[in-house]
């Protein structure tokens, strides 16, 4: 670790002794906890909650429920370019973090106050009875989802980074314990979900969506309270500046200025020779063989300016960022599949008898079983499957992270051949119960590989960002499974007609 790049919360260098490690991962642990206690059971049951009590009509309810999760994805985006580029990645979690508070605030707020949501009425026995969210409610009920989802966008985006940065890779022993970080952040994100689909789902059926939202935002208020609390521990990385400027400036450079240029030599010393310093931290990228076109931007023509010649560092920053896009658009198909077959558990749980006993268990609760599936294989695999894997490989992850996510993969394949023979033999349990355990064998492998992978490939400077594009996964997947869905139902409708 370049000492130099990272600073406490005061701005001065860090002393190893005190800030980052495990003691500092703990405080972003607890967040990621309490965040997941209040997302995932809202968006899971977000459309019986616009479509229960603010009366909207299944399909706009579905699409916004949609909206709102594509919008979390593209937030993310927001706060990993600001915490790159501008303020460290605490800062801005806890500057933006609070609008994820306030938009819980105000829907808690709407569903308490009669006046400013439709009066109650029974939408499946009189749907013509019933009166839909509109003119200021709804912009109201609008405002506070977006709030919240800004909020949590933001945090998303930043909290794996941040934790990361906690690990020095260069030592063994803090590069083993990034490796296990990002497999206790998924366990996190897992155990807030079983709480928050056991708890807040209990209380929006039971107690009200007024108490329960109203709960959410004092839950995300603790959450962020705990991570400032821990800002005298935190390793922060100095930010770089806009990384998406470089990656212009190497691209405006080699399609514009440099396009008829051959490739030749000399290139590190035109990068010695810029008067920039590459991305502004101690140490620089190596020149590689691959993208050669991309090293026409080095081309030193005896000029000088940031957007007449670029460093090496730059050049290798944007061959990373390419290099990465495959990963990304293949990742992006193939969550699909897992994001159905998450909505299908929602539905199915609809048409089946869920009462244990006198107690009526929600639709969106039955997805508890994948998800507790998920923390027990991520307990066995970080502690007993990565260290078996680790001496036979000698790899810190015990496997690639490419191995990794394509293990993920292969399972969903599985998973997905399971779910159509369920479709065909619903009463077949144990075949549901193979579903669930190769859901989490999915999220295991693929989830975290693909995060660890965009954060470990990406430069420094971007590290935020590449974390941004891992959610963007999920938000392009989850859009994409729209239109599958729908496509199979018109096709299916034809056919039946």
């Amino acid at each position: 670790m370049a000492v130099g790049v990272f600073v406490n919360w005061r701005g001065k260098t860090i002393n190893k002794e005190v800030h980052g490690g495990v003691r500092a991962a703990w405080f972003l642990y607890v967040l990621t906890v309490v965040t997941n206690v209040v997302i995932v059971p809202n968006v899971l049951n977000m459309v019986t909650y616009l479509h229960g009590t603010m009366h909207m009509g299944v399909s706009g309810s579905v699409t916004t429920a949609a909206n709102f999760f594509g919008a979390t994805s593209r937030f993310a985006m927001i706060g990993a370019f600001l915490s790159d580029s501008y303020i460290t990645r605490a800062k801005t979690m806890l500057l933006i973090g609070p609008f994820m508070f306030l938009g819980y605030g105000l829907l808690a707020l709407q569903a308490y106050l009669p006046s400013l949501h439709p009066p109650p009425c029974n939408i499946e026995a009189e749907p013509n009875n019933c009166k839909e969210v509109q003119g200021k409610n709804a912009a109201l009920l609008y405002v506070g989802l977006y709030l919240s989802a800004f909020g949590d966008g933001c945090i998303r985006s930043c909290l794996p980074s941040l934790g990361a940065d906690q690990f020095d890779h260069e030592d063994p022993k803090e590069s083993r314990q990034q490796s296990s970080f990002f497999n206790w952040y998924t366990f996190g994100i897992s155990f807030g979900g079983f709480v928050g689909l056991i708890l807040i789902v209990w209380l929006q059926d039971y107690k009200g969506w007024d108490i329960a939202l109203g709960l959410c935002a004092v839950i995300v208020l603790l959450g962020l309270l705990v991570v400032a609390a821990g800002l005298p521990f935190y390793r922060n990385q100095v930010p770089q500046g806009s990384p998406l400027t470089r990656i212009l400036q190497v691209v405006l450079v080699v399609a514009f200025r440099n396009r008829k240029i051959e490739v030749g030599e000399g290139l590190e010393e035109a990068h010695e020779s810029s008067t920039e310093v590459g991305t502004g931290y101690n140490g620089s990228l190596s020149q590689t063989n691959s993208l050669k076109f991309l090293d026409k931007a080095c081309i030193n023509r005896g000029e000088k300016g940031d957007w007449l010649v670029c460093s090496v560092t730059k050049v290798e920053e944007t061959k990373i960022v390419l290099r990465m896009l495959p990963i990304f658009i293949s990742s992006v198909i193939g969550y699909i599949s897992s994001i159905i077959l998450f909505t299908f558990t929602v539905q199915q749980g609809g048409l089946t008898n869920t009462r244990l006993g006198k107690i009526h268990v929600s639709p969106a609760t039955l997805s508890v079983i994948p998800i507790t599936f998920q923390m027990l294989m991520l307990a066995v695999y970080d502690q007993f499957i990565v260290p078996f894997l680790r001496r036979r490989t000698g790899y810190r992850g015990g496997i690639t992270h490419l191995q990794r996510i394509g293990i993920g993969f292969a399972s969903m394949i599985l998973a997905c051949v399971i779910a159509a023979v369920v479709e065909k033999k619903m009463k077949r349990a144990e075949v549901q119960m193979s579903l669930f355990f190769l859901l989490g064998v999915s999220d295991v492998t693929s989830f975290t590989g693909l995060l660890e992978f965009f954060n470990s490939e990406a430069p420094r400077g971007m590290k935020s960002i590449a974390t941004a594009l891992f959610w963007c996964d999920l938000g392009l997947a989850s859009l994409m499974a729209t239109f599958l869905v729908d496509a199979v139902n018109r096709a299916q409708g034809m056919v039946t007609r």
